[in-house]
């Protein structure tokens, strides 16, 4: 079989790829949800003009040079408002956030008044409008202020409660299971034996899931066995998982079981190895409305097939606006040699020069099973296939890494 080019398998992975359905969470619980649809504010804020300092509302034709007098008739606190108009060469007490009165237009700040008993002189003149914040400076009712598809921020959720929201409708979460397959893994603390690893793959395929806004299914180890995998697959199928992700077991070899497995539960494979280094024994299917994907088992080659493949398709179940990560231009650092069919995603350093030109350095030692050059890598150098030899310097694309 031919492999297939990283391009065709994630559009292969996205086909069909549907926001899942809504659901109604309170305000509080919304961070970093995605919402469902846009939200058009129900209030207009602020209400009514107020006041942006403390001060004395006046009319701004009575306060245009210093040294005018004026009477003081009462007072305007926050949610106190004033019950009559402003006549001339009358002024009124005003705090912070407080509703102009009727006929002033305009705020002298306590700093720029000389208080006597019940009258106050201004040593500075003043405007129409001055220190006034007018309604529906910050938004109107009816305006569309975060749009659907959005992920919530923590400033998000302050503005939906300025605009009078205490339930959000956001897109549930969708659920990722992860099934690790090998008899030579162990768990970490264990004393592994002869010929065994400890297992690792699934600490970051679950905390990119969760990330990215996915609710998690650890399913543990499943044994070299055609019954332990199928068994694991079942197991994501009735916890009503979304996506099924498979580590290790997707090679060549007589005890990599993963695809005889999933086959063997009905699962309609859309394509097996494609043209990517790291991570060309990747696969993915469906089963009824669950999605596969396996991963190698080496851990490089794992967590950057999740990081091209699983978070695109996280980010469209979620019913994200943005799906795809968003590639960078950067220089190269040091030379790199010409590349064969396959694409090649390098781990690799970036500094930022002094004119704010990015630099990109693929660290030495590429091989798939180095986690420490994975975790201290801040992005993937993309070298597409076939590529020439490029020198120091020469202009390459970059994805960043999460930090």
């Amino acid at each position: 079989m031919a492999l297939m080019p990283v391009a065709d398998a994630l559009a292969a992975i996205l086909a069909g790829a549907e926001p899942l359905p809504e659901e109604t969470v309170a305000l509080d619980a919304g961070h970093r949800r995605v919402l469902a649809r846009d939200l058009q504010a129900l209030r207009t804020q602020p209400p009514q003009a107020m006041s942006a300092m403390d001060g004395y509302a006046v009319r701004a034709t009575d306060a245009a040079q210093a040294g005018a007098k004026f009477k003081v008739i009462g007072e305007v606190a926050a949610g106190r408002p004033f019950d009559r108009a402003v006549g001339s060469g009358e002024a009124v007490r005003i705090f912070t956030g407080g509703v102009i009165p009727e006929s002033a237009d305009a705020i002298v700040i306590q700093e720029d008044t000389e208080v006597d008993g019940r009258s106050i002189t201004i040593t500075e003149a003043t405007s129409a409008g001055r220190h006034i914040r007018p309604a529906g400076v910050d938004f109107n009712k009816g305006d569309v202020l975060l749009r659907g598809g959005s992920r919530l921020t923590d400033r998000d959720l302050s503005l939906a409660a300025s605009m009078n929201y205490p339930e959000l409708a956001v897109r549930r979460r969708p659920r990722v299971a992860v099934l690790a397959t090998g008899d030579e893994l162990v768990m970490p603390g264990s004393q592994p034996g002869p010929g065994q690893i400890v297992y690792s793959n699934g600490y970051a395929l679950r905390a990119l899931a969760r990330a990215e806004g996915a609710e998690t299914i650890d399913l543990g180890i499943a044994a070299d066995t055609i019954e332990a995998t199928t068994s694991g697959i079942r197991r994501a199928r009735d916890s009503g998982a979304d996506i099924l992700i498979t580590t290790g077991g997707a090679s060549v070899g007589d005890h990599d079981l993963v695809k005889q497995s999933l086959e063997a539960e009905g699962v309609a494979m859309a394509f097996w190895r494609i043209a990517m280094r790291p991570g060309k024994p990747m696969m993915h299917g469906r089963l009824g409305p669950m999605r596969v994907i396996g991963l190698p088992g080496n851990p490089v080659s794992s967590y950057v097939c999740a990081y091209l493949f699983l978070v695109p398709l996280i980010r469209a179940l979620s019913g994200r606006s943005h799906v795809h990560h968003r590639r960078e231009t950067a220089l190269l650092g040091r030379d790199v040699v010409a590349n064969d069919q396959r694409e090649d995603y390098l781990r690799a350093r970036l500094e930022e020069r002094e004119d704010g030109a990015l630099i990109v350095t693929p660290v030495n030692h590429q091989d798939s099973s180095l986690l420490g050059n994975l975790a201290a890598a801040q992005a993937l150098l993309i070298r597409p296939p076939f590529a020439q030899a490029a020198q120091a310097g020469a202009v390459c694309e970059i994805l960043k890494l999460p930090r």
